[in-house]
């Protein structure tokens, strides 16, 4: 389904949960199913009966309603910067009927949890950031702006700002032993690594 269908149909499908989608939120993608999944198959090996997670950059809030969908003991975060994003995420909170399990919070990056007391207590942050360096927003991605907004997809001049963000300031909220998953471009991986090595 293109971007125009899933805006002109008012819905999508992710990991198998229906989620609304309006302008303003970026149209989740099948790609991003393989970080939910993997977020799936790590929590249900660790050891916490009710996990903690933070979904970072939810955009529309799939990944949080998916995963809080798929594993009823979970408490979830989810927290972006725009306006947009938070409307969307808020509806589909409601639309899966999760709200009390997965909440939205607005803010740049961590500072949109401060104050919840989160901090050492969560078992595992998702991630998926805008990832496309600005060189190419101008160049061979620029169609990707014709429909959904900027700041989905613009992130510095290598496309891992965020990535570097959070990795900055996840440790303070994982559990020991806690899990931090990110969605990332093609030919990232390498880059990614080291500033994981060096975190």
């Amino acid at each position: 389904m293109s971007i125009q269908d899933a805006y002109d149909r008012g819905h999508v499908t992710f990991m198998g949960v229906d989620l609304l989608v309006a302008s303003g939120a970026l149209v989740p993608r099948e790609e991003t199913e393989l970080l939910g999944n993997t977020a799936l198959a790590t929590l249900r090996r660790q050891a916490s009966p009710s996990p903690t997670i933070i979904d970072m950059c939810c955009g529309a809030g799939n990944l949080a309603c998916a995963i809080g969908t798929a594993l009823p003991s979970a408490r979830i975060y989810a927290c972006d910067l725009t306006d947009g994003c938070l409307e969307v995420t808020r509806r589909n909170i409601a639309h899966t009927n999760l709200t009390g399990r997965v909440s939205a919070h607005q803010g740049d990056l961590f500072a949109g949890l401060a104050g919840l007391g989160l901090e050492g207590k969560v078992d595992a942050i998702v991630c998926n950031p805008p990832y496309i360096s600005e060189k190419r927003l101008e160049g061979d991605r620029k169609e990707l702006l014709d429909l959904e907004p900027r700041e989905a997809f613009a992130a510095g001049p290598y496309g891992l700002s965020i990535h570097q963000r959070v990795i900055k300031d996840a440790l303070s909220f994982l559990v020991p032993g806690g899990w931090l998953m990110f969605e990332f471009g093609l030919g990232q991986d390498r880059q990614l690594k080291i500033l994981l090595e060096r975190s």
